[in-house]
């Protein structure tokens, strides 16, 4: 008997890991469909098409893995599995009906909350302090699917999307290697999602970085932690006065009666402490339009902001 033929689409890190995963046990991947590499989005994540070429792997990176040449290309193949990890499109009723055993998809949230795109970033933007990974089979509705199995994870206080979406790759292919044999044999569970707790969330651009200084220092502070490298970052201010923050921290103990965005005090070595809508935020790393990052005392000092003053970009 035939062991399993997979028709992996993936993408980034969480893609890469778990397509190794799959060739490391010797499953058979008869296609890989990914994006092509875009340099504009950085360097930070791992290459799906290089495991692909490296393994020489039948590798496809359309504009829309829904064209009709390449449903026909995978039917051709006989998959009877299809798993998405990280991938980016929507997989058609055409694709969906190949695999003779499952289609499977990858999420990185506890379905059926933070369902669509860039659940790590939203579930930091919203102060949750649970996120997880799901593995459930696929409808022609995003990550709306019967469940096989779930994950939690903690998320730390001092978590930015980038320690939480490493922690969430580990955990998430060691969910899909627990979980894919049982698919496989026909013995694994399906639950079916809850609907009516869904919550469905957009994908993400630089723009949805801006704050507002009349923001709770908690909603900034969740922003910053959001959006801090490798991602573009959160701001306050536009053209020559946009200043990003980088890091920050609740300035704890502080209910100051000052206009939001106002410098309270400046701790060197620690960061600047800003009045904001609701407490005080601690800035520990910014950065001006146009020049280098640094750190947000000497960037203070060099600027030459005093306590009382109002922060912009430029001084």
């Amino acid at each position: 008997m035939r062991g399993a033929r997979w028709a992996v689409f993936a993408y980034h890190t969480f893609g890469a890991r778990a397509l190794e995963a799959l060739l490391a046990r010797d499953e058979q991947v008869v296609a890989v469909v990914t994006h092509a590499d875009d340099p504009s989005e950085g360097e930070w994540f791992d290459s799906v098409a290089d495991i692909a070429r490296t393994h020489r792997l039948p590798l496809f990176t359309p504009s829309s893995p829904n064209l009709p040449v390449i449903v026909e290309a995978l039917r051709a193949l006989e998959p009877d599995v299809i798993l998405s990890v990280w991938y980016r499109r929507l997989l058609g009723p055409g694709l969906l009906a190949l695999p003779r055993i499952a289609a499977l998809n990858l999420h990185g949230s506890l379905l059926p909350k933070y369902r669509g795109r860039a659940p790590v970033n939203w579930v930091l933007v919203n102060g949750e302090r649970r996120t997880g990974v799901t593995l459930h089979h696929m409808t022609t509705e995003a990550d709306a699917g019967d469940i096989v199995a779930q994950q939690a994870i903690d998320i730390e206080p001092e978590d930015t999307a980038f320690s939480l979406y490493k922690r969430m790759v580990k955990v998430g292919v060691d969910v899909l290697l627990e979980s894919y044999p049982a698919v496989l044999a026909g013995t694994a569970r399906r639950t079916p999602q809850d609907h009516t707790c869904a919550t469905v969330f957009p994908r993400r651009r630089p723009e949805d970085g801006r704050v507002e200084w009349s923001w709770p220092a908690t909603r900034i502070v969740n922003m910053i932690r959001a959006v801090t490298h490798p991602f573009p970052g959160a701001f306050v201010g536009d053209g020559q006065e946009r200043i990003f923050l980088w890091a920050g921290s609740i300035f704890p103990g502080f209910a100051p009666r000052a206009e939001p965005g106002t410098l309270l005090e400046i701790h060197p070595a620690e960061g600047l402490a800003v009045a904001t809508g609701e407490g005080g935020l601690l800035l520990k790393r910014v950065q001006s339009a146009g020049v280098p990052e640094e750190p947000a005392d000497i960037w203070a000092l060099r600027r030459g902001f005093r306590v009382g003053a109002r922060l912009r970009g430029r001084a």
